[in-house]
């Protein structure tokens, strides 16, 4: 049998991944990451947060009680500087970020994987809902949706390479999340009814500006709000508090529903507009990573989805004009569509890949004048 590490986190899921993988009679080591900033206070009930003090005592409880060596790995200082870096700065470039993302492809299948090779273990399993296969016709790795379509995670997951899918395990992909408590309770952890994280880990109950305050204080600062005319319309109180597709808090009084429909850095201006101006036809998105296939070079019919929590609609994706880029358009325009986050594609379960959004065509941009 192989020699697994397991990113226990002190939740259900990576606590039950861990213990298939040991029911199985794998050797299993359970490594948590202490990723908590020291310049945030710990978490209290009304946070879920994932990876603070209580978790990682949590997660050595599950260890206990399995009977596998557990680790705690002190990551804070590249956490802070992969993932809250580029979360602030995405804010304060006026674009909106996914954190987990970043996290998923800077950290957990990147910076663990390397300290689990240092370990001499064979590779690393985590408690995220999809599924892995190996196709034999392409040779190549393929990524799946999770079985519980309500808990998939495959659309966070698009950023992955062959090498990386070829040592890591999604034991809980098979399965439902009541199932995966029911398995947590036979195997009797106790954490088997501890509620989800259901926050931005290092932003506790929401408040993302004063992360962004503590770095990027600029994108704080007061300008103009403009509607898609060029009219000045009022003020906003700073770039990195607005995202597409926002309608509360402006303070507008236009007489007709306004909503951010863009964000300007260089001119420190949030646009505004009506719902048409949302409508996202088509998109550009770089750095994309193909997983089921080498490269694109054809158009596909495909769907697509732009948030974890969106369904998928149906599209065509076809190469960008860099090797890097590629543009999908939508069968259905989809509503604000936001540069910054992701948009993954999928062949039925399979994830093609996946890249972050750059630029939108909305419907109203395409009406004739």
């Amino acid at each position: 049998m192989a020699k697994w590490a397991v990113a226990v986190s002190g939740g259900v899921d990576s606590s039950v991944a861990a213990a298939l993988l040991a029911d199985e009679g794998h050797e299993v080591v359970g490594l948590t990451m202490n990723l908590w900033p020291d310049w945030l206070p710990e978490p209290d009930d009304s946070f879920k947060a994932c990876c603070g003090v209580s978790a990682i005592q949590d997660a050595r409880a599950v260890a206990r009680q399995l009977g596998i060596r557990h680790y705690v790995l002190n990551m804070r200082d590249e956490f802070e500087r992969a993932v809250i870096g580029y979360f602030v700065d995405e804010y304060a470039s006026g674009r909106t970020p996914n954190p987990c993302i970043a996290c998923n492809q800077a950290i957990k299948f990147s910076l663990l994987l390397q300290k689990v090779t240092a370990l001499g273990l064979d590779g690393v399993a985590t408690g995220h809902y999809a599924r892995l296969r190996f196709d034999d016709a392409s040779a190549r790795y393929r990524l799946l949706r999770g079985v519980d379509a309500h808990k998939d995670q495959s659309y966070v997951l698009y950023g992955l390479t062959q090498a990386q899918l070829a040592r890591v395990k999604f034991p809980v992909g098979e399965y439902s999340k009541e199932q995966t408590r029911d398995l947590a309770r036979r195997f009797g952890l106790p954490v088997a009814d501890k509620p989800d994280s259901q926050e931005i880990c290092f932003v506790p109950r929401g408040s993302y500006a004063d992360v962004v305050a503590r770095f990027r204080s600029e994108a704080l600062t007061p300008g103009p709000v403009i509607d898609t005319s060029g009219r000045v319309v009022g003020q906003h109180q700073g770039i990195a508090r607005y995202t597409i597709g926002q309608r509360r808090g402006l303070g507008l009084a236009t007489g007709e529903p306004q909503y951010v429909v863009a964000i300007d850095r260089e001119r420190n201006a949030v646009i505004v507009g009506g719902e048409d101006d949302l409508l996202c036809v088509e998109l550009v998105a770089s750095r994309m990573n193909w997983i089921a296939l080498p490269a694109l070079d054809t158009s596909l019919l495909v769907t697509a989805r732009i948030r974890h929590a969106s369904r998928d609609v149906e599209a065509v994706v076809r190469p960008g004009q860099r090797p890097d880029e590629a543009i999908v358009h939508f069968a259905q325009p989809q509503r604000a569509a936001s540069p910054g986050q992701a948009v993954t594609v999928y062949d039925g379960a399979v994830v093609l890949g996946g890249g972050i959004i750059t630029s939108v065509r909305t419907a109203a941009a395409l009406a004739p004048a």
